[in-house]
């Protein structure tokens, strides 16, 4: 048995906010791998946790044979009953493996897995915020360049602009304000990547939806979006009320409303 793994939980849990289970899993792989690395990686070995007493054993697994083959990975029906008397062959009989320095070995393993659990669930509620708003415009600051893409902050993780994605001759500063459109969102080994765009024809769409409350409302339909970045753009547009003009309803009064949309884009 290994002593104050109760306290290590109890610990971890309070440093990371992490679920008692997420925890408990954690350190029996620890153990699991710290016993395998001790003993043999072909030891069939499980950690099993104790809820009364809040704490570990190791056991090794050795099938019942009636001849043994493999010493390491077999126990004779004899031997095994003598253990359980009502042990059969290829039954799996467990034994006691001795925990002793395995603790302080598998409290550092468990930190580690924990610390990319922790990571992982981060990288998953990042995912899922961003998964969800995909399609949507975005408020974001300038971060930096790298090989002419624009890394964004996003506050609690970046985003990425390539150059197919910037309107030309479109430059930014660090700690400039963009609102960019979500373009996509995927999982990468590095953690989830967001893709934004100002190019994107869907770019008009957004920003109309924002300045013109007929087009948002439905209104007002864009039926199609013909850009040509940072040069020209044309829209089609179609109203389904009789006595809203949708050319006027996108342009606004004195032009105010395609203005906005126009700033937006420089």
């Amino acid at each position: 048995m290994i002593l104050d793994i109760g306290q290590i939980i109890n610990q971890l849990g309070k440093e990371k906010g992490i679920d008692r289970t997420v925890i408990i899993g954690a350190i029996k792989d620890a153990l699991e791998s710290a016993a395998k690395k001790k003993y043999g990686m072909n030891k069939q070995l499980e950690a099993i946790f104790d809820e009364e007493t809040g704490g570990f054993e190791v056991l090794e697994f050795r099938t019942v044979v009636e001849e043994v083959t493999d010493p390491e990975m077999e126990i004779t029906l004899a031997e095994a009953r003598e253990l359980d008397p009502e042990a059969r062959a290829n039954d799996n009989i467990g034994f006691r493996m001795s925990t002793k320095d395995l603790g302080r070995i598998a409290a550092q393993t468990a930190r580690q897995i924990i610390m990319q659990k922790v990571k992982d669930a981060e990288r998953e509620v990042i995912y899922d915020e961003f998964i969800t708003r995909k399609g949507e415009i975005l408020n974001g600051i300038v971060q930096r360049y790298e090989r002419d893409t624009i890394i964004v902050d996003l506050g609690r993780t970046e985003a990425v602009m390539p150059p197919a994605e910037q309107i030309p001759r479109e430059r930014y500063r660090q700690g400039d304000k963009i609102r960019a459109y979500i373009k996509d969102v995927s999982k990468t080994s590095r953690g989830p990547e967001i893709l934004l765009s100002r190019s994107d024809p869907r770019v008009i769409l957004k920003f109309f939806e924002q300045e013109v409350p007929e087009v948002y409302e439905g209104v007002v339909s864009i039926l199609s979006v013909a850009r040509e970045p940072g040069v020209r753009t044309k829209i089609a547009v179609k109203s389904k009320e009789r006595d809203v003009d949708p050319v006027g309803a996108c342009v606004g009064m004195k032009g105010s409303r395609v203005q906005s949309v126009v700033q937006e884009l420089r």
